[in-house]
């Protein structure tokens, strides 16, 4: 029996129904520009703009954190984004959590991060809080908010939140550590952990919603998604789905629709289900760093 079809099962039962109907998501990308790695930066630049082309991917995001523009041949990384097509958008300077700072630095980061993004074509008004988090408090919370409107910011939110990034940091380990890896199951985990975790969220949309919308999905600028994005767009679309523009994602209705909540941390469609009182789970189990470090041990990816 194939490894991969072991766990999982739970969440692809429970949206198997659903994927007869033909979803749309739209792919994003934050921490852009990341440093060097297994892959050089311009190495993981180059790799992503020939497969966004090669596959038909014309409109992805990329959110910026700005104090890296310096680093690895940021600057240039981002306009070679920016000339293929996809949108530039904020994700601050030197990515705070606003949780733990306060409201008047949180400005001052956003601020300096759109006049860095200013030369880039295809720069967006469009903000994405670090960590998802907006705020412990509904008073700091609604000052961001107040803050990004007066100012013609609008919220990049997600609906769909993953862990990529943590099995990207497993996946930098594993080389660093000079370890065996299975790149044949790894792209097959990658991708059947953030499939499933689609369609957790898509569920969740449908039961609070009343209707699938217009997804936006939360990676990473790493190296899984400079090798693996391929095969990520390959499985969306063979399960029925479509992969598109994030302009047309965030002109979906539940762009207008913000939660009054303070639980913000796994998107916009947890955030609407927790404030109508939904009493399931409001995250995908792989949002878990315990639950992957079990579940790719039991698969064997790191040998």
């Amino acid at each position: 029996m194939n490894k991969i079809l072991y766990l999982l099962t739970t969440t692809l039962l429970l949206a198997a129904a659903l994927t007869v109907r033909a979803g749309e998501i739209a792919l994003t990308f934050d921490d852009a520009p990341g440093g060097d790695s297994y892959l050089s930066g311009m190495e993981r630049t180059k790799m992503l703009v020939r497969k966004f082309d090669s596959i038909g991917v014309q409109q992805t995001a990329f959110f910026c954190v700005t104090d890296r523009l310096d680093q690895a041949s940021g600057r240039t990384r981002l306009m070679m984004y920016s000339e293929a097509g996809h949108m530039i958008a904020n994700h601050t300077h030197n990515h705070p959590d606003l949780n733990k700072v306060g409201a008047g630095r949180f400005f001052t980061e956003i601020v300096r991060a759109d006049h860095e993004l200013d030369l880039y074509p295809t720069q967006t008004g469009w903000f994405r809080y670090p960590y998802l988090h907006e705020g412990r408090t509904r008073q700091v919370r609604d000052s961001v908010r107040k803050f990004l409107v007066n100012n013609g910011f609008s919220n990049g939110y997600v609906t769909v939140n993953t862990f990529d990034w943590y099995l990207n940091k497993l996946f930098q380990t594993t080389v660093r550590q000079g370890r065996e890896i299975d790149y044949d199951l790894l792209r097959d985990v990658y991708v059947d952990i953030i499939w499933s975790g689609i369609l957790f969220y898509d569920s969740l949309a449908v039961r609070t919603l009343g209707r699938s919308p217009k997804h936006v999905l939360l990676l990473h600028e790493n190296d899984l998604a400079a090798l693996f994005i391929d095969a990520l767009v390959e499985r969306i679309r063979t399960e029925g789905w479509y992969v598109i523009g994030i302009s047309e994602a965030y002109a979906d209705p539940i762009a207008d629709e913000i939660p009054d909540v303070l639980m913000n941390g796994q998107g916009r469609v947890a955030a609407i289900a927790a404030e109508r009182g939904y009493k399931g789970p409001l995250r995908h189990e792989s949002e878990d760093t315990a639950w992957l470090d079990a579940y790719l041990d039991s698969v064997g990816v790191f040998e």
